[in-house]
């Protein structure tokens, strides 16, 4: 009886210990869950960025829509993961789509976010039901080199090095003038800058250069869902090569900020919301 006992406690205590650890898996970002509907969109920021760069765009949805925003591990404060990498974030966001049972998700991505919604539709195309890419290229690269080519076994450690031993006032001041170059507003700029500020080095340094080594060029022939892909101002100089870039993507559809810089969702967003809106409602 005592080892009936005992045996029955072992189990139990087996099955507590296998539910908590499903309940806390360890994914390499933080998600905030808002919002009613049965339809669900997933929000991922950009590069360095919070998820609070969404807060205004979620508050356009949340009444009909369920809402997870992401702010990825080592960035704006999150606590960082060891070994970080465009692949890996992938995969993971993949995992929390099934382990929460997100049916058919619309995915929303800034910058590199974009990015991973081209990886994720591109890998798993029958998981979402459309995407918006906002202001990403399959490779940014390659607008510059048109020759590019993605290395199988990237050496990060110069950057890596270079990040790291900068000053925390160096720091600033490099995210200060790359921030002029990608807002406009001074005050969203000053907040960028304090998502850096809080980002960690390591993370930093790795997601630059591992994503500067992506492209996705050839993997997006696999996308079927509806893609809508947002795009600054500025790219509508260059049309040809961007939406060259694209053009395995039979089922996307291109609209041009009419003002402003990268982070079309501050800089131009009456037009964004316009846009946003007519795709994901109708």
């Amino acid at each position: 009886m005592k080892k009936c006992t005992f045996l029955v406690i072992t189990l139990l205590f087996s099955a507590v210990c296998l539910n908590v650890f499903a309940q806390t898996k360890l994914y390499p970002f933080e998600v905030v869950k808002s919002g009613k509907g049965k339809q669900s969109i997933l929000f991922i920021p950009g590069f360095a960025s919070s998820g609070d760069v969404w807060n205004e765009t979620k508050a356009t949805f949340e009444k009909d829509f369920t809402c997870y925003t992401f702010t990825m591990a080592g960035f704006a404060g999150v606590k960082p993961q060891s070994n970080p990498s465009f692949k890996n974030w992938e995969t993971e966001i993949v995992n929390y789509i099934r382990a929460n049972k997100i049916e058919q998700p619309i995915i929303v991505g800034h910058s590199m976010g974009g990015g991973l919604a081209l990886a994720i539709a591109s890998d798993y195309p029958d998981l979402i039901s459309s995407i918006v890419v906002v202001d990403a290229l399959p490779c940014l690269a390659a607008l510059r080199d048109p020759s590019f080519k993605s290395q199988e076994n990237n050496d990060c450690s110069s950057m890596n090095n270079q990040i790291s031993a900068m000053s925390e006032q160096e720091f600033h001041q490099m995210q200060k003038r790359n921030m002029e170059m990608l807002l406009m507003d001074p005050s969203n700029q000053e907040e960028a800058i304090s998502w850096s500020l809080k980002s960690d080095r390591k993370t930093f340094s790795e997601m630059y250069c591992d994503f500067s080594n992506t492209d996705l060029r050839e993997k997006i022939t696999a996308i079927k869902c509806p893609s809508l892909i947002l795009l600054e101002f500025g790219f509508s100089n260059y049309k040809e090569l961007v939406e060259a870039q694209y053009k395995n993507v039979k089922t996307a559809s291109f609209q041009y900020a009419t003002k402003g810089l990268h982070f079309i969702m501050y800089d131009d967003k009456e037009w964004y919301l316009e846009q946003l809106s007519k795709f994901i409602k109708s």
